[in-house]
């Protein structure tokens, strides 16, 4: 019979720092803590679009823990337990480690030898990967399953912070990490070291003693230094702070992660090695995901959050499509999802009658006309051009592209400057195109989003005479209220139209467009002030 494991192995139970954190957890209680599924429920498939849209945006917190994800946050429960060992409060580690900090001011070095010998059980983890694999929100859902500050009254009063995560300095300046990391003690333990320690007339060196002894005194469990690719372009080299990283692993006992994209690894190469344990607990390298179980199964969860009208089952041309587009970068796939979505719900606001369903065709074309500026990236991952990755993960942030992106398919798309629907071709510089693009503009200035301007300009283009804006827009505002209009006819010849002109009706287009005339109003104001166009326009369609 064998016996029952320990709830806590001894050298955690009996170290007062460690203790007082949550229990370990297994792999499967692992995943289910770190999972964030969207809410979804298939009733609000029939919620009015402005609903559904929202719905959609659920989709932006929907976290799904893969193989790596869950290794990730393995290493992390170790490195901050490990890094424990060595300081434990109830056998006087800890005040050695304190007293090797004093002495290290006293003789203004961080590299003094000291009397007293702390023995250091710190290590290091080093992640870097592709932008939009998903790194810091793995990182920060998995600190986020420890307390961030625990208080001790036993066996002395101490402030413990189990974590904390900074991003690097732009200009890779030493002094700047040690006046953020004060900066972010003060806040967690309500301390004044910022005022203390953190002037500017204070050496980096000065500053930087000070600091690993704050890391002591509040027994700081794990720093994390995310955004390490900023180091790449700093005047001063990474050099200066990345040896004191690993100073602060190797003889203050701090255990340190650092997180970066691709651009980072010849840092983590070249300077992040010469720590005796810079790969403590394992470094790792997330690259792009590759098709294969794990890829799809992660497609078919995503999958089942669909708010369109009708449910689009998955099929092995939308799989395939979803890959070209992203190439396994998680996050573009993710926001890929939701504009697609986006696309079909806004399109079937205005046209109760249009099919909300998601095709591999559909999902190309959005990704065109969406992600742009992160194409050269793609393409990049396409060829598997390991240079190119590099050079495009920096000059492309991705997560702020695609979040700008997303603003524009709530908003219906930018005001300030709409393109040409498509299909007017500029080259042709025929009359008709103004005409066109100014009704596009004008609908989007009411609300309608511009896929759905361009979509119903084209398609009432066929029925009008392209010469004649005011018939042009009427077909457009019926169309947007519903109705079925029959065919007009197009615009008379000037001539002729002197000879037969009859008076026009009070709610004619023409009449309320001349009557602004008198009032010194534009064509569009006159229809605005006279309830023709406007975001109650959009009210009317069901």
């Amino acid at each position: 019979m064998n016996d029952v494991p320990p709830a806590c192995l001894p050298e955690y139970a009996s170290n007062p720092f460690i203790a007082a954190m949550p229990p370990l957890m297994s792999t499967r209680e692992l995943v289910k803590a770190l999972s964030s599924p969207p809410h979804f429920d298939a009733k609000e498939r029939s919620y009015p679009a402005t609903l559904r849209k929202h719905c959609v945006l659920r989709l932006g917190r929907m976290f799904h823990p893969m193989a790596r994800q869950i290794q990730l946050a393995e290493r992390i429960g170790m490195l901050i337990r490990q890094g424990y060992i060595g300081r434990n409060p109830a056998n006087n580690d800890y005040i050695a480690h304190l007293q090797d900090g004093a002495e290290r001011i006293a003789q203004g070095s961080l590299t003094a030898c000291t009397s007293k010998h702390a023995v250091s059980t710190a290590a290091s983890l080093a992640l870097a990967g592709c932008s939009g694999a998903g790194k810091s929100q793995t990182v920060e859902r998995t600190l986020a399953l420890y307390p961030q500050v625990i208080i001790h009254t036993e066996p002395f009063t101490v402030t413990q912070i189990v974590w904390m995560k900074l991003d690097c300095p732009t200009q890779g300046s030493p002094k700047q990490l040690c006046i953020n990391f004060f900066a972010e003690v003060d806040r967690l333990a309500g301390t004044n070291y910022l005022n203390l320690y953190g002037h500017q007339s204070h050496s980096a060196e000065w500053m930087l003693l000070r600091m690993a002894q704050v890391a002591r005194l509040h027994a700081l469990g794990l720093l994390v230094v995310d955004e390490l690719q900023n180091l790449r372009r700093t005047a001063i080299g990474p050099e200066a702070l990345m040896n004191f990283l690993v100073l602060l692993i190797n003889t203050i006992g701090i255990p340190i992660a650092v997180v970066g994209t691709l651009g980072a690894v010849p840092i983590l190469q070249r300077n992040f090695r010469q720590g005796r344990r810079a790969t403590g607990v394992g470094s790792a390298v997330w690259d792009r995901m590759p098709r294969g179980k794990e890829w799809d199964a992660f497609i078919t969860e995503l999958w089942k959050f669909q708010w369109t009208r009708i449910e689009t089952p998955i099929t092995d041309e939308i799989r395939e499509a979803l890959y070209f587009e992203s190439q396994g970068v998680v996050d573009i796939v993710v926001k890929l999802h939701m504009l697609v979505q986006l696309r079909l719900i806004a399109i079937g606001e205005v046209r109760p009658s249009f099919q909300e369903t998601v095709t591999a065709a559909l999902i190309s074309q959005v990704a065109r006309e969406h992600l742009v500026i992160v194409r050269p990236m793609l393409e990049a991952l396409r060829k598997n051009n390991s240079e190119e990755i590099k050079k495009y993960d920096d000059l492309a942030p991705l997560q702020s592209y695609l979040d700008h992106v997303m603003s524009d398919a709530i908003s219906g798309g930018p005001t300030d400057a709409p393109q040409q629907p498509q299909g007017l071709k500029p080259e042709a510089a025929q009359p008709g195109d103004d005409v066109a693009a100014n009704i596009v503009r004008a609908l989007i200035a009411s609300g309608v989003a511009k896929d759905v301007a361009d979509a119903l300009v084209l398609e009432v283009a066929s029925t009008a005479d392209a010469g004649d804006p005011l018939g042009l827009m009427a077909l457009v505002v019926d169309r947007l209220r519903g109705s079925s209009p029959a065919r007009r006819k197009k615009t008379r010849s000037p001539a002729k139209a002197t000879k037969e002109q009859k008076p026009l009706a009070a709610d004619d287009l023409r009449s309320i467009v001349a009557e602004g005339r008198k009032l010194k109003r534009s064509a569009y104001d006159a229809l605005v002030a006279a309830g023709v166009v406007g975001v109650a326009l959009l009210g009317k369609v069901t």
